[in-house]
């Protein structure tokens, strides 16, 4: 997850956590843009007997800037309620589940969504199904069809799901945290290791999404202003009470203790006193973390650790304006030919998304998004198989500095840091390549960890 855990606050509240969005025209309906928000990091499939579920005292908003001010212009909010249709059993189900009402089924979930436009608050869908947790063969015996079933359309447009899907963000997780050692990259160039491949740490585990389809047309001003900007937030109520018998009650207003723009933004800039700040405000006050952005640590951190191979990088004092436009203003055209996702001059941690630029054909698909000539990639929004942990450490280590700055020649080491996948996620057809796009969640038995 891109931003699991990524504050000291919010690491204690997993229900309430972003861990990935992602934003980018529907490659199967690409007159539609898809949005997923995901929610509660590392969830391993075998979590029984209280499987994981969104937080009925939570409100999970995605919301959509079309204008340039880093204010939300739409907002889609969720809100979350668990049933227990048994209290006199400990299990999740006493029995298989074969369908989204089956009895057998002890603690279903449904959800709310409101729209906020224009200042006016709209419901626009209520008593919609989540699918199961995937338990196991034996508890559910064919789960393709309850997702498929928990797809839903909305007589306003907007298609949608929340459920538990497959963590798709690969991320070399002990190798980045322990002092961002780069396994096969060390290899090459520091202290021979047996390693020559990258781990996928999210490997076998499991989310939980938010996704909503939504026509273009819905989302932008019009079609001379087509870029976006998206993030995601979880909220709680100001206070909160336990009754007796252990039971949560939440008062007052909802205030945010959680967002989600750009990738890894909270998790690798924004410095460990400032994180759970980070987390409370909106984008539009995202200036105070303009100077991390301009001057960030990881990029100090690359030439002390590798001695010798980035040289130029650990030369180069200019304020990094390439970050800058990357992560919080978009990139202006005329910097790469055919392409732009600037909304202006106000510094804001947005996935910006230029919807005029149209899903890749398959044989031109690059996981490393602009960096490898697809302009439908990361940062333009974010897809689902762009390896954006690659591209962050790239575009840090040097390699779109050119762009500002072409007195500036990359370290050739800049452009082999990767994340050293060695299982891509297939980019054709099939499942999981179609809504809600991330693919079918581990189940809790057959599960390497389990």
């Amino acid at each position: 997850m891109s931003s699991h855990r990524e504050a000291p606050g919010i690491s204690k509240d997993p229900v309430a956590d972003n861990t990935d969005l992602y934003a980018f025209v529907s490659p199967d309906k690409p007159d539609t843009v898809t949005l997923i928000a995901n929610y509660i990091p590392l969830e391993g499939p075998a979590g029984g007997p209280n499987f994981y579920e969104f937080g009925d005292d939570v409100l999970y908003e995605i919301h959509i800037d079309n204008n340039g001010d880093a204010l939300p212009d739409i907002t889609y909010q969720f809100r979350f309620t668990t049933q227990v249709r048994n209290p006199n059993t400990f299990l999740y189900n006493t029995g298989q589940i074969k369908s989204l009402d089956s009895p057998q089924w002890n603690r279903p979930q449904f959800y709310s969504v409101t729209k906020i436009a224009s200042g006016q608050s709209t419901p626009i869908a209520s008593g919609l199904p989540c699918p199961p947790c995937n338990v196991g063969p034996r508890s559910i015996p064919n789960y393709t069809p309850l997702e498929h079933s928990a797809v839903r359309p909305l007589p306003t447009g907007e298609t949608v799901f929340a459920g538990q899907r497959a963590e798709e963000f690969y991320v070399d997780l002990g190798a980045i945290f322990d002092l961002a050692v780069l396994r096969p990259f060390e290899n090459l160039h520091l202290i021979p290791t047996a390693a020559t491949e990258g781990v996928n740490a999210t490997n076998h585990l499991n989310v939980h999404s938010i996704a909503i389809q939504v026509p273009i047309s819905q989302l932008i001003q019009s079609s001379s202003n087509p870029v976006i900007g998206v993030w995601a937030t979880a909220s709680r109520q100001t206070a909160t009470m336990i009754s007796p018998g252990g039971v949560l009650i939440g008062a007052g207003p909802f205030v945010q203790v959680s967002r989600l723009g750009n990738p890894l933004f909270n998790e690798v800039i924004v410095p460990m006193s400032e994180k759970d700040l980070w987390n409370s405000l909106p984008p539009s006050a995202d200036s105070q973390f303009l100077d991390d952005v301009q001057h960030p640590e990881l990029a100090t951190l690359l030439p002390f650790l590798y001695p010798g191979v980035f040289p130029n990088l650990a030369a180069y004092t200019k304020t990094r304006a390439d970050l800058a436009a990357i992560l919080l203003t978009g990139i202006p055209s005329g910097i790469i030919p055919g392409f732009q996702n600037f909304t202006g001059t106000t510094p804001a941690d947005l996935l910006r998304l230029n919807t005029a630029i149209p899903p890749t054909p398959t044989s031109k698909l690059s996981i490393f998004g602009i960096l490898g000539g697809d302009l439908a990639g990361f940062p333009n929004g974010r897809r689902v198989i762009d390896d954006t942990a690659a591209i962050e450490l790239r575009a840090v280590a040097g390699v779109t500095i050119p762009l500002v700055d072409p007195t500036f020649t990359p370290d050739a080491a800049a452009s082999l840091l990767t994340s050293f996948r060695t299982d891509p996620p297939p980019i054709g057809s099939g499942p999981g390549h179609s809504f809600p796009y991330l693919g079918t969640p581990y189940d809790g038995f057959d599960n390497p960890s389990s």
